[in-house]
């Protein structure tokens, strides 16, 4: 299986709410979908097509939830009762399942999360979570995994943040060059990953290690 690496700068991304823009009606919405349905070629009149547009937009409510919801509120609630542990807290293997901004073509794939914590933790659950809201909007992988980074070094101020996402875009293998399973991975390192080699070639080590 062919893999894009893409080790990505650090960056600023927008890591809170979508931005408050206004937004169409519903009504708005499913008479874009039967005009995209005419352009396509097809009569949104016909039977197998007259609730295709309730359906489509459905489908966008739940795709696209994640500019309703914020990211940092949650990792808001965090521990400090750790029983001493002084050691990496990582998530392996989180589904992703995003939509390519440029084409509204999904993505689909896994990401990898790891922190090395101070003073405080947060309920492993909320690490996924955070991943998931920024895979429900519109996005580049190479943003997402820099959004996911910023946010936990944000909200838990930890020693080091490690991110992963691979996926595969169907925007490469259904259209374009049409090139199946092609893999792109990112990466994003924050703090002590960044800087010592040894912590990076631990978290790659533990990812590998789910693939055995």
């Amino acid at each position: 299986m062919d893999a894009i690496i893409k080790k990505i700068p650090a960056s600023t991304p927008g890591i809170g709410r979508g931005p408050d823009l206004p937004r169409p009606s519903r009504e708005q919405a499913e008479e874009a979908v039967r005009t995209l349905i005419a352009w396509s070629g097809d009569d949104p009149d016909r039977e197998g097509l007259l609730d295709t547009p309730k359906r489509v937009v459905n489908a966008y409510s739940e795709f696209f939830r994640g500019y309703a919801e914020c990211p940092i509120e949650a990792l808001s609630k965090t521990f400090e009762e750790v029983g001493g542990y002084d050691d990496i807290v990582m998530l392996r293997d989180i589904d992703i399942n995003s939509h390519c901004e440029h084409h509204m073509i999904p993505f689909i794939g896994r990401a990898h999360v790891a922190y090395y914590p101070t003073d405080k933790v947060v309920g492993i659950s909320k690490l996924a979570r955070v991943v998931e809201i920024f895979a429900r909007r519109l996005q580049t992988q190479e943003t997402m995994t820099a959004q996911v980074a910023e946010t936990i070094d944000e909200v838990l101020q930890p020693r080091g943040v490690a991110v992963m996402i691979e996926a595969v875009h169907q925007c490469m293998s259904l259209r374009g060059i049409q090139k199946r399973d092609v893999v792109t991975i990112t990466t994003q390192f924050v703090g002590e990953f960044k800087v010592n080699p040894a912590l990076q070639a631990r978290f790659m080590d533990l990812i590998r290690q789910g693939g055995r």
